[in-house]
């Protein structure tokens, strides 16, 4: 594979707590970003970020889900959008130097996303997982074609330690919500070198 692996830590969608922001910053050696997809408003989010600030997290490490006014009041240059929001492409356009990326689930979106210029994008979900219980993985045929797109393309969907060994090759990272959240620095790190090895 070379390059760089992506270890993108998304949050649980819930109220988040100071253990948990406590976890992230434990965490954030083995991880290059944590997407804030919470249940909480824009001034809880905010407040929960500037807190994880406070603790010495990587500002550029913070990925905001969707929120173009948070990114701004917080000055990150980080921010993911949900599939087919156009607001990604526009934002991108008038803001070239922020990393914008978006999930995807097809090829066709995938593709509309290299052609507007997009940073990467999640796609999947590559494995069971228990956040889509009734909805089967993507297909080998699929994820072949969305690798075949030349933009970054970063792997979500039931990744764990076991997992990750029958991922396909071609994938830029992987993206978890119950993995990073559960994991300790320990075991992500030895995830890496595993990966390493599969790659």
């Amino acid at each position: 594979m070379g390059g760089i692996f992506i270890f993108i830590a998304i949050t649980y969608h819930k109220q988040l707590t100071k253990d948990d922001l406590q976890h992230y910053k434990h965490i954030e050696e083995a991880i290059d970003g944590l997407l804030f997809r919470t249940s909480m408003n824009n001034e809880e989010n905010k407040e929960m970020i500037q807190s994880l600030l406070q603790l010495g997290f990587s500002k550029d490490k913070i990925i905001i889900h969707s929120d173009v006014t948070l990114l701004e009041d917080l000055h990150l240059k980080r921010i993911h959008f949900k599939e087919n929001d156009t607001t990604a492409f526009t934002y991108k356009e008038a803001h070239p130097d922020i990393c914008v990326s978006m999930s995807t689930h097809d090829v066709e979106t995938v593709k509309r996303c290299y052609e507007n210029g997009l940073d990467s994008v999640f796609f999947g979900h590559i494995f069971p997982t228990s956040s889509h219980p009734n909805v089967p993985p993507r297909s080998k045929e699929a994820i072949q074609q969305a690798l075949n797109v030349p933009i970054p393309i970063y792997a979500i969907g039931g990744i764990n330690e076991h997992s990750l060994q029958k991922m396909p090759p071609g994938f830029k990272g992987i993206c978890a919500i119950s993995y990073f959240n559960n994991a300790s620095l320990e075991e992500i790190k030895q995830l890496r070198k595993e990966w390493s090895t599969h790659a």
